[in-house]
């Protein structure tokens, strides 16, 4: 006779159940963002979030899985906004300008995301060693490749040069320069648009 215990018979969840899990979800999230406009995300733990939205600590676990999981969930709109507007926005980041012009946008967008959302971001965990296999991080290569191709830049290896690029982006280095060495936002993105003019217009 096996050892193994049966699988337990599943109960169906009703569409009051999906909803109710729904709500207590953004109710969660809404906590997380006051606690994120109060101190910063360093200010939001688990335990913080339990108490300030009057639940258990094991339910916020059941919700996100990890402080990591909460803060990807905290970012899930905004860079479903962000992508949204490299990949059907208006130009010059969206379909319809030359390739360097939607190049020098998106560097410039991902440099005021950045700066909006940088925190969030390492605290997603973009900073560990699988940042690179983040599906969002593939994405933003896959979109700057595609544009050094159209844009007829010469490199010998595109997929390597858009990783080398979208590198310049990286959250850390970013809010490094801004924080330690005082870099303005606009000075980054006037250093983006030199790189990738250079890149683009090389003989």
């Amino acid at each position: 006779m096996s050892s193994i215990p049966m699988r337990p018979e599943r109960v169906p969840v009703t569409a009051a159940e999906r909803s109710d899990a729904a709500r207590n979800r953004e109710r969660l999230l809404l906590a997380a963002r006051q606690l994120i406009e109060q101190g910063g995300a360093a200010a939001l733990t688990m335990d913080r979030l339990a108490e300030h939205a009057g639940v258990g600590k094991g339910t916020v676990f059941r919700r996100f899985g990890s402080r990591a999981g909460l803060m990807l969930s905290l970012l899930n709109d905004s860079e479903a906004a962000f992508q949204a507007r490299f990949l059907f926005g208006p130009p010059p980041l969206g379909p319809g300008a030359a390739p360097l012009e939607r190049l020098v946008a998106f560097g410039a967008e991902r440099i005021a995301y950045v700066v909006e959302y940088g925190d969030l971001v390492l605290a997603a965990g973009h900073g560990s060693r699988g940042r690179f296999e983040v599906p969002a991080v593939a994405l933003w290569n896959q979109h700057v490749e595609m544009l050094l191709r159209e844009a007829g830049a010469g490199s010998a290896d595109p997929w390597l040069m858009a990783g080398s690029l979208t590198a310049t982006l990286d959250p850390e280095r970013l809010l490094y320069l801004i924080r330690e060495h005082g870099v303005t936002s606009e000075r980054l993105a006037n250093s983006w648009r030199e790189l990738v003019t250079r890149i683009v217009t090389r003989a």
